[in-house]
């Protein structure tokens, strides 16, 4: 199983940028691939244009294992479409680690090792211009971007956190519909609002209007950590 190969855009360990780890240690594994195309998506190189090379489970593993840490977050991309996924997580649950998967929860876990499942619902202002992306992919990101049935799984069978990226009001009303939507009894502070944005100036310009939302709902806000330590840069 351990010669299984997958396609990875990169491996890198950083600290925790985002969500209720943040500044954990961690080692990042990001697969190539995403069966999405957000608007404003901040690696296109693992979704847009999928760059990478293969590489087995068993290589994976002996570069996650050389560093100090148990916290591995496997990201993409959207690493729940490689078909190698669960290979690799079974070997991440047999060193020890603990396992983060971000994902965007449009494809169900079927019982994939997992210690935090860190979600992202895409809302409608991640929907690409068709004259971007074309048409076929903006009706397909379109028709794919929400899946309550497929959030209602992870959110009963792991430990979640709900991440949405907010630019404006609108988006802030259209999260709220989405929690609604799973049709479980989610604890505000399961629910984190993160401002969209790929410099500091802009992600500043945001968070008055998160914070007050958090306030308001008992929402938590997650910055961007590695914005803010590194700037919008590959391997932080």
């Amino acid at each position: 199983m351990l010669c299984i190969h997958m396609l990875i855009s990169e491996l890198f360990y950083s600290v925790q940028g985002e969500g209720t780890l943040l500044g954990t240690p961690s080692v990042f594994v990001r697969t190539s691939g995403c069966n999405l195309r957000c608007r404003w998506c901040d690696t296109p190189y693992a979704s847009w244009k999928p760059e990478g090379k293969e590489r087995s489970v068993a290589d994976l593993m002996a570069e996650v294992n050389a560093h100090p840490t148990r916290f591995v977050v496997v990201t993409g991309g959207e690493p729940m479409i490689a078909k190698e996924m669960p290979a690799l997580l079974n070997a991440m649950r047999t060193a020890g680690k603990h396992i983060t998967i971000e994902t965007a929860g449009t494809i169900m876990p079927d019982g994939v090792p997992c210690d935090l499942a860190s979600i992202s619902p895409k809302l409608s202002n991640s929907t690409p211009d068709a004259a971007e992306a074309g048409t076929g992919w903006h009706e397909r990101h379109e028709r794919t971007r929400l899946q309550p049935e497929v959030l209602r799984a992870w959110c009963s069978d792991y430990d979640y956190q709900l991440k949405f990226v907010i630019s404006n009001e609108a988006d802030l009303i259209e999260a709220e519909q989405v929690v609604a939507s799973i049709g479980l009894p989610i604890p505000p502070e399961k629910v984190l609002l993160m401002p969209e944005g790929t410099n500091a100036e802009v992600i500043r310009s945001r968070n008055a209007l998160l914070v007050e939302c958090c306030k308001a709902k008992g929402y938590r806000y997650s910055p961007r950590l590695h914005i803010d330590l590194f700037g919008n840069k590959r391997g932080t």
